[in-house]
């Protein structure tokens, strides 16, 4: 099967994936001894739709879901770290390109999609978001790269985690192509 970055199918996945970020990135989280800053399951589910769907979905689904989290917690979100967010998810997707999720997913393809996850985060974490913390809202630079470097842990390894999960419960229900036999 063609893979798609803007099919129907896509879409609705977005959709549902941004209003599930949302929902976890707002009740679902275990807070760090760095001030504002959580462990968030949130972020395997974004790598996760993000190796299925592709990059343009993963960043639509925790860039929406961020937006919307922060909004709606806080009255406004906070943009340096919902960008962040985004390309997290945006990196992670360019795993749709190099795995398999139709069929059984490999353990290279699960190497594949950990390598994008460590990278969009340590990408996010470590450089997009402390820089726009500095650039945007005027912070500290010793607070914001503390709270980049954690966050970039903890969420590497949630979406390295779970996203791993994800990947090998949702590839265990695809049948692979050719696994059909006329009897």
């Amino acid at each position: 099967m063609k893979k798609s970055l803007f099919s129907t199918k896509t879409m609705v996945a977005t959709a549902l994936g941004a209003a599930l970020f949302m929902v976890l990135f707002m009740f679902v989280k275990v807070p760090s001894p760095v001030p504002e800053t959580n462990l968030q399951i949130a972020y395997g589910i974004s790598a996760f739709f993000a190796a299925v769907y592709g990059p343009v979905a993963g960043f639509l689904i925790a860039f929406i879901g961020h937006a919307l989290s922060d909004f709606l917690s806080y009255g406004s979100p906070w943009w340096s770290w919902v960008v962040a967010s985004g390309i997290s998810a945006l990196v992670c997707g360019l795993a749709y390109f190099k795995i398999n999720t139709e069929g059984k997913v490999s353990t290279k393809d699960l190497l594949v999609f950990n390598v994008f996850a460590i990278l969009g985060c340590a990408i996010a974490w470590v450089v997009v978001a402390p820089v726009l913390d500095i650039v945007i809202y005027g912070e500290p630079v010793n607070l914001v790269f503390v709270q980049g470097g954690i966050a970039f842990v903890m969420d590497a390894i949630v979406s390295c985690v779970i996203g791993s999960i994800l990947l090998l419960t949702y590839s265990s229900t695809r049948s692979s192509k050719g696994s059909l036999t006329k009897e």
